[in-house]
Order: structure tokens, then C-alpha cells, then sequence
């Protein structure tokens, strides 16, 4: 075995110690120094309260989690496909992404707490209202990785297939989608965070409450009440639902390029 070969185990194990080893002391010292000053927790709860009351309010906090997940994926799932579809006419057709382009950049670059308030009264259903909220900030990112993917497409490559006679679509599903998943798959990555930060933001902005509330909600319960160690764990399990969405996301990347595509080949 090669010393390289024998590096890999140790340099995975430092890799995944290192954040984790760092996050453990930055915990410590929060609540040493929330501890030694005797901070009270209306105003900076510490680790340990945080992690009593996620305990404490559990069964409530859970169901929110999952209508505010729901929304993140159905608005991850639409983004994903609009976005490959429209991206693909865009390669299509020149004119199609000179006309619609434009109006998508409006659309990412307009605050989505602006519009929120129309789209709730417009939409009437509040599931839909947030779903299209999430959407929009969600669609952004795969929808332009997809079009400068296809457009990045090798000419030699190109001009190879159009000798063979190959026709438009062809050329499209057998080279230029190939060569435009490690964008796409990176939209993807980029969308799926933004699908939830979508959601939690509109769900402030409509202010649901009941059985069919998410943890934006459950925040603002918490701040009216001063209940801030809840509030907190609220913001952990968001926080936490966003890591295990890249972490996916990107193992779905590794998986699909691992034996061919650099980004992927250099993790071996």
C-alpha cells in the first residue's frame, strides 16, 4: 500500500474532526462565559438551556419541522425541474432566453419579504402562497447553472456530433445535458439551501398558526413569550434540517460525478 493510499483514512478522520472538534470548544466556551457572567436566558440562553428546552419542547416543535420541510421540498422539487426544463429551452432557443431571462433575474433579485405579502393575498391557499414564495427564491440558482452548463458545452465536441449528422436534440440530451449535470448539480446544491430559507421567510411574513404551523412560527411564539432558549432551538433544528439538505445534496453530486468528473475524481 502506497503512502498516499495509507494517508486517506487518517486525512477522512481529520477532515470530519476538525469542524466538529471546533464546534465543541466554541459550545464550551458559550456557556462558560454565559456561566461565569450569569447572562440570563432572556437575553443569551447557553447550550445547555437550548438543549433542554429542544428536549423539553420536542413533540411540539417536530410537527412544525416537518410542514416547514414539506414546503422546502416541494419547492426544491419544482425548482429542479422548472429550472432544467427552462434551461434547456434557453439552449434551444436563443430568443426564448433573451426574452425570459431577464424577467428571472427580476425575480431573484426582488426581496422575497416584498412580494410575500401579494402572493399570500393573491394566492388565497396559505400552503400555495408559501410554496410559490420558497419557489421563487429556489428557482434562481438551477435555472442559470443549467443554461451556462449547456452553453459550456466542448465545440470540438459539438462540431464532431453536427458531422455525424447528429439533430438538434441529439445534441442536446446526449451532450449537452451530460455536460451541463456538474453545473445543474451545483444549482441544486445552491437551491436547496435558498428553498428553505424561502420557506422559513414566508412563513414569517404570513404568520400561520395551529396544527399547520412551521418553525418560523414557533419562533415568533417563542420571542412573544420570551421563551428565547425555545426560540433557539428552533433555529437549531432549522439550522440543522439546512446541513443534512447540502450534506444530501451533495452526496447525490459525488455519486453521480465520482468516476468521471474532476470535482468528484479528486476526492479519491
Amino acid at each position: 500500500m502506497s503512502t498516499a493510499a495509507r494517508a486517506r483514512p487518517v486525512q477522512a478522520v481529520l477532515n470530519f474532526a476538525a469542524p466538529l472538534l471546533f464546534g465543541i470548544a466554541a459550545l464550551v466556551i458559550w456557556q462558560a462565559v454565559v456561566s461565569a457572567r450569569q447572562v440570563p436566558d432572556y437575553i443569551l440562553p447557553g447550550p445547555l438551556r437550548i438543549a433542554e428546552a429542544l428536549v423539553s419542547g420536542f413533540p411540539t416543535l417536530l410537527p412544525s419541522l416537518l410542514v416547514t420541510l414539506s414546503i422546502t421540498v416541494e419547492a426544491f422539487l419544482a425548482a429542479a425541474v422548472g429550472g432544467l426544463l427552462l434551461g434547456m429551452l434557453f439552449t434551444l432557443s436563443r430568443w426564448v432566453e433573451r426574452s425570459l431571462f431577464p424577467y428571472a433575474v427580476v425575480l431573484q433579485v426582488t426581496p422575497i419579504v416584498a412580494i410575500a405579502p401579494l402572493i399570500i393575498i393573491w394566492a388565497k391557499d396559505t400552503h400555495l402562497a408559501l410554496l410559490i414564495c420558497a419557489w421563487l427564491v429556489a428557482f434562481f440558482p438551477v435555472v442559470s447553472n443549467t443554461a451556462v452548463g449547456m452553453n459550456s458545452t466542448d465545440r470540438n465536441l459539438l462540431d464532431l456530433f453536427r458531422l455525424h449528422g447528429a439533430s438538434g436534440m441529439q445534441k442536446l440530451l446526449l451532450l449537452r445535458l451530460p455536460s451541463a449535470l456538474p453545473y445543474y448539480l451545483a444549482g441544486l446544491r445552491i437551491s436547496g439551501g435558498l428553498a428553505l430559507i424561502g420557506a422559513v421567510v414566508a412563513e414569517f411574513v404570513a404568520g400561520t398558526g395551529g396544527a399547520r404551523s412551521g418553525l418560523a412560527y414557533r419562533i415568533l411564539e417563542a420571542g412573544y413569550r420570551l421563551e428565547i432558549p425555545r426560540m433557539f432551538a428552533a433555529l437549531v433544528l432549522i439550522s440543522g434540517a439546512g446541513i443534512l439538505i447540502f450534506a444530501a445534496l451533495s452526496l447525490l453530486s459525488r455519486f453521480m460525478l465520482r468516476h468521471w468528473h474532476e470535482s468528484a475524481l479528486g476526492e479519491h
